[in-house]
């Protein structure tokens, strides 16, 4: 049944039982309770959906704009410097975490990237987006953290979605607007396809549109029909293809994953829970950084 996945994730959110780790993963051994990770649950095929037709460029301001800079130099970067490498066997690879071959290319020249594949759709993502904000924040002098948004699940509306983190990206409110949107989605649900009074999901053709998207950031300073034209822009278009195509090239399968300078990929459910993926995620940071 079309909306199976979603009734029973949202039935299950309460338990952070909802994600998928990839389906190669062998998992990892029980973590603790406070470090449980996501029950696996069977993920779409990694083949993402073509986005809408190409649209005219809109006249707003942020439609060529480039994604947010990088932090600054090393020089004025007050993190500290990653962990020594040490290799103890407690990662396997194959096991804990996975190489992507060939590796991808990164948009931060001369930093380690640190990407999380996700979909403000995604109930395992709404669980495990405090996680990523904790693991963004600790990352160590000389890294980056990005976001990929996911379309693979269009009968979740996700690429309504991608278009809207996208978009945001191209305005520079994606930031402050990011948790904003999760809650936007699985609380409020203004921009979800469960209704919150009956725990149902709304008919399709009361799903949220890019006109209702357009009003949520309108809070941000964005002026809705900006918004909206920029969302139906070429410039958009082309980056929700290129979001679909990297996708692809890390093999990501299921959300979240994160993944680590283009070479190596992780789940909540491969690392072995969410403290877990932190760690894990420190010590290819770390690997990375002493050129392993």
């Amino acid at each position: 049944m079309r909306l199976r996945l979603p009734l029973l994730c949202a039935a299950l959110i309460g338990l952070a039982a909802c994600g998928g780790g990839n389906n190669d993963a062998t998992p990892a051994s029980t973590p603790a309770p406070a470090a449980t990770a996501p029950a696996a649950t069977p993920a779409p095929a990694p083949a993402a959906t073509a986005p809408a037709a190409e649209a005219p460029a809109s006249s707003g301001t942020a439609a060529s704009a480039a994604p947010a800079p990088a932090p600054a130099d090393d020089a004025n970067d007050t993190r500290p410097a990653p962990k020594p490498f040490v290799d103890e066997g407690k990662w396997v690879e194959g096991k804990h975490y996975f190489r992507i071959d060939p590796a991808q290319p990164t948009s931060s020249p001369g930093k380690i990237e640190v990407t999380e594949v996700f979909s403000y759709g995604c109930p395992a993502c709404f669980q495990y987006h405090s996680v990523v904000d904790e693991m963004a924040k600790n990352l160590p002098r000389g890294t980056v953290m990005t976001y990929t948004p996911a379309s693979f699940r269009p009968d979740e509306n996700w690429p309504l979605l991608q278009r809207a983190y996208l978009t945001a990206q191209a305005f520079g409110v994606d930031k402050q607007s990011h948790d904003a949107m999760f809650d936007a989605v699985f609380k409020s649900g203004e921009l979800g396809i469960m209704d919150q009074k009956t725990n149902k999901p709304k008919a399709q053709a009361a799903w949220p549109t890019i006109d209702d998207v357009a009003k949520f950031y309108a809070k941000y300073g964005v002026k809705p029909e900006e918004f909206a034209g920029t969302a139906n822009s070429f410039t958009i278009n082309t980056k929700m293809k290129r979001a679909d195509e990297l996708i692809r090239a890390y093999e990501v399968d299921s959300t979240p994953t994160i993944v680590v300078n283009g070479k190596y990929r992780l789940t909540p459910n491969s690392a072995g829970g969410y403290a877990q993926s932190v760690e894990l995620v420190q010590w290819l940071v770390s690997k990375e950084a002493a050129g392993k």
